[in-house]
């Protein structure tokens, strides 16, 4: 099953051709309209998707491809609207992330997926992915801070779950050489905000297939590159 989360910057609808040539069975799209909303072409193109936000044209959507069913899992988010869970298949659960800013800071970006861990950590088992925009790194840990970036890893870490990037790459937390996002799409601005993380029984030994976008062909649609991972 191949598997991709993408901030799309906005104006999904005008980016499907682009997504396409990910050839996924899932997609976790952020910053994405609702297709309910939105053209008939998006609509045709959503087919089987759940999608959920504050606002109709930046939501954050899953979108199952190939046949594959979704069954809505309903976990409470609160008062966090970009937190999506979802079944796949029947048997794969999702847990699609998109953090961001809020007041206090005990309830911006890291913050927030801290707290819905908290309330969701034992719904997570052997057969749940985590991925999504987690608009977070451990560069930016600040001391003392339980809902730090670093933090939230060993919690998902203590319960069986890995950051796939940092399993194929060998790299740290905070040392990442492929950027996910580029500021206001400035290559001199890089930075490492998007995560996938599977529990450890269910990955192979040696497997590598995961790839981040290349931003000489991404940038043109978005300051976030694409991570795509075949499980």
């Amino acid at each position: 099953m191949k598997l991709v989360t993408w901030n799309c910057n906005g104006g999904f609808r005008h980016k499907l051709e682009q997504a396409d040539t990910l050839e996924a069975d899932i997609l976790v799209i952020q910053e994405c309209e609702d297709p309910s909303s939105s053209t008939a072409a998006f609509r045709d193109w959503a087919g089987e998707y759940l999608w959920s936000g504050s606002n109709k044209n930046k939501g954050i959507g899953i979108f199952a491809k190939n046949g594959l069913s979704l069954e809505a899992l309903n976990w409470d988010a609160g008062n966090f609207a970009q937190f999506l869970a979802a079944r796949v298949g029947g048997r794969l659960d999702i847990l699609a992330v998109w953090t961001q800013n809020s007041s206090p800071s005990s309830l911006a970006y890291i913050g927030q997926f801290w707290q819905y861990l908290q309330i969701h950590r034992p719904s997570l088992h052997a057969d749940t992915v985590i991925l999504g925009d987690f608009n977070s790194n451990s560069i930016w840990d600040k001391r003392g801070r339980k809902w730090n970036h670093s933090n939230c890893v060993q919690e998902l870490e203590a319960d069986g779950f890995k950051s796939l990037y940092h399993l194929v790459s060998g790299e740290a937390q905070g040392q990442e050489t492929a950027p996910t996002f580029y500021l206001h799409r400035h290559l001199s601005r890089p930075f490492h905000i998007d995560f996938c993380f599977a529990h450890k029984s269910k990955i192979p030994t040696g497997w590598d297939d995961l790839t981040v976008g290349n931003p000489e062909e991404w940038l043109r649609y978005s300051d976030h590159m694409p991570m795509i991972i075949s499980l």
